[in-house]
């Protein structure tokens, strides 16, 4: 063990093709749905927006988001997930790996983030919230194989006035 005993770093990786197979393996051991491969191919081409995050070397945690224009032609970042494997949470690992995505929207002058969050997911429901996310909507039916099958729509709308130092 290191010097500080409980005191491990956290660091973050950008997800390339030869470290992809991380991100596949976190994905089955955190989440109840299988992904696509545009699911990859979304995480892939959002370059800085996706990390997987290391505990002591160990990869524990993955940040994955999808760019999309919007009408006008803004940009908005969509988390398709954040997730870290159940012995590493509190550690500040989900933590960092959200912050990260949300300094990288402020300078580059993208004002809002969101994603959908499984409506019994308190947890997670309260993680957001911590950071300004609200709930926005709610969509009946979202997925089809997990109970139940109702999703929030959880968004976080940032002040770029602030951002600008």
């Amino acid at each position: 063990m290191g010097a500080g005993g409980r005191e491990m770093s956290i660091s973050l990786d950008g997800v390339r093709e030869k470290n992809l197979m991380q991100l596949k393996k976190l994905n089955t051991a955190l989440f109840p749905v299988r992904y696509n491969d545009k699911y990859y191919a979304d995480a892939l081409s959002s370059g800085e927006f996706t990390k997987l995050a290391y505990y002591s070397d160990i990869c524990v945690g993955s940040i994955a988001c999808r760019l999309e224009k919007k009408e006008g032609g803004a940009v908005r970042v969509y988390i398709m997930t954040l997730g870290v494997l159940a012995p590493y949470r509190g550690l500040g690992i989900g933590t960092k790996l959200l912050n990260h995505v949300l300094d990288i929207c402020s300078k580059q002058n993208i004002g809002e983030v969101y994603l959908h969050v499984q409506t019994n997911n308190e947890e997670a429901i309260k993680f957001y919230k911590k950071f300004g996310f609200e709930i926005t909507d709610t969509i009946h039916n979202y997925y089809t194989n997990i109970t139940p099958p109702d999703c929030y729509v959880v968004t976080k709308f940032i002040d770029l006035s602030q951002t600008k130092k």
